[in-house]
């Protein structure tokens, strides 16, 4: 199952991103945390110590490495040049397991706290006015697009901060997306948006309260959000600490149940592979017609596969096929 964080900026998207990536892993479950935020800052807050660097090069820094490898042998994408961040896939592309033995998992995944993390890589000097920073995220969408999670396995996202997670299709990519919300009228207001655009597409969202400190917050949230709170974190000691690089003692009982909460609301998705596969298509012209025919010089609707039915189907079909070759 894939699940994104998002929220306003400081509501503590990161923090849970982080949080929720070690209880499934503590769990003994098959995860990966990928930071999709433009301040990339998961591999911290998973314990990575500040003058540490990851050791695995960023998803963007090899965006067309990424590109030939997914694109296999599928005769509808001419090249790289031709394949864009919402190309779907299609016959001849290759599939990804999670953590499988392939080249992306094998170059850009690297454990941090007992998590396996992928992050997009940071905005630079030479992105300054030239660059969004959702060109970076385009290997991410890539990755997920020829993704075939099987059950009890997990993909946890920290998107970008706000409303700012919709500029692509990529929020169309998670089977449940996890609204962190602080309980204050700045961060109710990003609820109402994000519930209004994620409403069209039918894509599941549900509102995990932040830095609960009484009665009184609860309440607040419970008026503003209504029945899409799902669970809340209460203002943690044991975040603090870890924050100052003091890591004593243990989660404190309601944040341990609400991470609890949240994989039991997970776990209680249907995976939904046309619907899955219907929006990436949909995303996939939107784009074409928008501006990617004209950067590629080609019509990329005919990237479209029509015949091509994502899932474990799929994943078995073209592990038949490379094995045959």
């Amino acid at each position: 199952m894939r699940v994104a964080f998002v929220g306003k900026g400081g509501s503590g998207k990161t923090t849970l991103s982080a949080l929720f990536s070690r209880h499934l892993a503590a769990s003994g479950a098959p995860v990966v945390a990928i930071d999709g935020d433009i301040n990339q800052h998961l591999a911290y807050a998973l314990g990575l110590d500040e003058d540490d660097a990851l050791a695995a090069p960023p998803l963007s820094a090899r965006t067309g490495e990424i590109k030939d490898y997914l694109r296999g042998t599928n005769p509808r994408i001419a090249s790289r040049d031709a394949m864009v961040k919402t190309t779907p896939a299609g016959s001849g592309s290759r599939l990804l397991r999670l953590l499988g033995d392939d080249e992306i998992h094998s170059r850009h995944v690297r454990r941090v706290g007992g998590v396996p993390l992928m992050v997009t890589g940071a905005f630079d000097e030479s992105d300054l006015g030239v660059a969004c920073y959702h060109s970076k995220l385009g290997a991410v969408e890539l990755y997920l697009n020829h993704l075939v999670d099987g059950a009890g396995e997990y993909v946890v996202v920290d998107m970008t901060a706000g409303a700012d997670a919709f500029a692509s299709g990529l929020f169309t990519r998670f089977d449940m997306t996890f609204l962190v919300v602080e309980p204050t009228l700045k961060s109710v207001s990003v609820h109402r948006q994000y519930r209004e655009h994620a409403a069209g597409f039918g894509v599941p969202v549900a509102v995990v309260g932040n830095k609960i400190t009484g009665e009184d917050d609860l309440l607040f949230l419970k008026h503003h959000v209504g029945d899409d709170l799902l669970a809340y974190c209460a203002q943690s000691p044991f975040v603090r600490a870890r924050e100052q690089g003091r890591a004593t003692g243990d989660l404190e009982p309601q944040n341990a149940l609400a991470l609890r909460q949240l994989r039991t609301a997970v776990d209680a998705r249907a995976k939904d592979w046309d619907t899955f596969q219907r929006h990436a298509v949909a995303f996939h012209l939107r784009n074409a017609s928008a501006w990617a025919n004209e950067a590629t010089g080609q019509d990329l609707a005919a990237q479209v596969d029509p015949a091509f039915r994502h899932g474990p189907a799929a994943l078995a079909a073209a592990g038949s096929r490379t094995a045959a070759g």
